[in-house]
């Protein structure tokens, strides 16, 4: 499949790896040096600041959509009625409302749009979402996450600390990996609760996030992002009557990625425990595209579409309501 990738900054590049040198039509980005770095290795690429320059090459089967969050819904919208697929970076919009016009034409042209969150195709936790499908831990009760990084000289002059670009801070950037998965395991969650506040970092948009969610049969996730963590660390608890899984580390600065199966005896006491690790390099991001690409060969719906990052956008929206007060 020929794929266009606008917006050639960090996850640019990490999907440029996933997938075949002679795959790449376009890219494109507001910087010129950056486009063409991007694309060295890829000689049959064709180079562009104008993101609308994709739109018009027949040659283009799907677009990776990488910018700031400020323009990737518009540039979704135009793919999507050109006739392109789309994998957006999460959270695909500012604001839900940008997400509903994409929507109604991607289902009037039958697009296959798929949000990255590539947390999901992570080796620990797809594992823990085995288990828990095989009834491993019972029935599921509640889960706990973190998830955070410390940021850096400078972080809050960077784009993600601008409320104009980002749309919001680190509730709406790590914290949707997190709403994404809890609602991957839990379900659709119908009480909403939690707080956002910037602590530390001089920003217009907060640098904690709080929230407890839970669905109509009250089970609970209760999650914290913050880029105020100092030590970049991921952890993620899920309860169930028979058991817990525990999932920690993402590789890299994150930590070695882990997988701890805790199994309840029925004398209760210590729990038989299974650790499982996972040392090697990300596979996450090639994993994700092979799943957008298998869509859309078989026309079948993507996992982590527009529908799903709407909802998990409205959490966002009712947390940063409700801290406004």
């Amino acid at each position: 499949m020929n794929i266009a990738i606008i917006g050639c900054g960090l996850i640019g590049q990490k999907r440029l790896n996933a997938f075949e040198a002679h795959c790449l039509t376009y890219a494109v980005d507001t910087d010129e040096k950056r486009a063409m770095q991007l694309a060295l290795t890829r000689p049959e690429a064709k180079v562009s600041t104008n993101w609308k320059d994709v739109l018009q090459d027949k040659n283009t089967e799907a677009v990776i959509v990488a910018t700031t969050n400020d323009a990737l819904a518009e540039i979704t919208l135009s793919a999507v009625q050109e006739g392109k697929h789309v994998l957006v970076e999460k959270p695909a919009a500012r604001f839900s409302e940008e997400l509903d016009p994409i929507i109604r034409e991607a289902s009037k042209k039958n697009i296959k749009v798929k949000v990255g969150f590539n947390h999901r195709y992570h080796p620990a936790i797809m594992k823990a979402r085995e288990i828990v499908d095989a009834g491993g831990i019972g029935p599921l009760m509640y889960l706990r996450a973190a998830y955070g990084h410390g940021g850096r000289i400078g972080y809050d002059k960077e784009w993600r600390a601008s409320k104009e670009k980002a749309g919001g801070g680190e509730l709406l950037d790590q914290g949707m990996h997190l709403i994404d998965l809890s609602r991957w395991f839990l379900g659709e969650f119908t009480e909403v609760d939690g707080f956002a506040h910037t602590y530390f970092w001089k920003m217009a948009v907060e640098d904690n996030g709080f929230a407890l969610l839970k669905t109509h049969d009250k089970k609970v996730a209760w999650l914290h992002a913050s880029c105020s963590e100092w030590k970049n660390g991921f952890s993620m608890e899920i309860y169930g009557k028979k058991g817990k899984l525990h999932i920690t580390g993402l590789g890299g600065s994150y930590g070695v990625e882990k997988l701890a199966w805790y199994r309840m005896l029925p004398e209760m006491g210590p729990p038989e425990t299974t650790l499982y690790e996972y040392p090697f390099p990300d596979k996450s991001w090639q994993l994700e595209l092979a799943d957008f690409v298998d869509a859309i060969k078989n026309d079948r719906a993507v996992m982590s579409g527009l529908e799903e990052t709407r909802d998990a956008l409205r959490i966002v929206e009712k947390i940063y309501k409700g801290s406004s007060k």
